[in-house]
């Protein structure tokens, strides 16, 4: 196999990964844009996600599509349920201050971490993908489950992109994005929008990672590259910035697919954070962030 295949393959993982990564990411950007508070726990709802999917899947022995599908279900509404109750019980009595929901969140992550531990244990545990289906390219074979990551991680974003800009709720969330008091002015229940926002950026990173865990084993600390290739995103693209975020990923997850597999994934690691650094000596609020005053 030559060069050329070579490139597609690479290209392919990459876009598998871009797909996941867009989906994470836009989660902890929805949050702090509309929010504007940095969830540090964003990793571990995406393990909860996983280890839930885990537990979801292996109820439903014999069926791997119908305990696949469940887990798809249930695992982003326990997940979205578990921020919403975060949201309710800890950050809405910080009154959303930045700083002490920033550590209050870095709680959130170890509080999660450990139940993690403490009921699925240490191990790293697969999940059956839903179906086996292997596509013949003319050079080689790839995995018809990646390629299906990739379209519903593309239906899912544009649902989400439609939501936020054709509807009556986007329109409210980006309202209270602006300016929360004068949303306030206008009867818009601010403290429910942030609720769930939070609940649903979590949700998403729990959609995610039942994509990813049949072909990422489920661990209790999974969560922290999800965590940082999120904020090397969401940084690139611009705090807050939808496009900027689906941008960013694309770059990012494609670079780090064909990096890794020509040189290294830690120099296509390496070369992210050098990019994250950039970004941030030459401009400040991202490829399509705006500067704020």
């Amino acid at each position: 196999m030559g060069f050329g295949p070579h490139l597609l393959l690479a290209t392919l993982e990459g876009l598998v990964t871009a797909a996941v990564l867009a989906l994470t990411a836009l989660g902890l950007s929805l949050v702090f844009g509309v929010m504007r508070i940095v969830n540090v726990a964003h990793g571990e709802f995406f393990m909860l996600g996983a280890v839930i999917a885990w537990g979801v899947a292996s109820m439903v022995t014999g069926n791997p599509a119908l305990g696949f599908v469940a887990a798809l279900v249930v695992s982003p509404l326990v997940v979205g349920a578990v921020a919403f109750l975060s949201e309710r019980l800890v950050l809405r009595r910080l009154d959303y201050n930045p700083e002490s929901t920033i550590v209050a969140t870095i709680g959130l992550l170890y509080l999660i971490q450990q139940a993690a531990l403490t009921f699925y244990g240490p191990e790293a545990r697969p999940v059956e993908a839903p179906f086996n289906l292997r596509i013949q390219f003319p050079w080689f074979g790839y995995s018809g489950y990646k390629l299906f990551v990739i379209i519903a991680a593309i239906v899912l974003l544009t649902i989400v992109w439609v939501v936020l800009t054709r509807t009556r709720i986007g329109l409210i969330m980006r309202a209270t994005q602006i300016d929360r008091e004068m949303a306030r002015a206008f009867a818009i229940p601010v403290e429910r929008v942030y609720a769930g926002v939070f609940a649903l950026g979590a949700m998403l990173a729990a959609i995610a990672a039942v994509l990813i865990v049949p072909i990422q084993q489920a661990h209790y600390l999974m969560g922290l590259d999800p965590l940082l290739l999120s904020f090397i995103v969401v940084i690139i693209g611009g705090l807050g910035s939808l496009r900027g975020t689906l941008v960013a990923a694309l770059i990012i997850g494609v670079s780090d697919g064909i990096i890794a597999m020509f040189f290294s994934p830690t120099l296509a690691k390496m070369i992210a954070t050098a990019a994250v650094a950039l970004v941030l000596v030459f401009r400040p609020q991202g490829l399509f962030g705006t500067a704020s005053r």
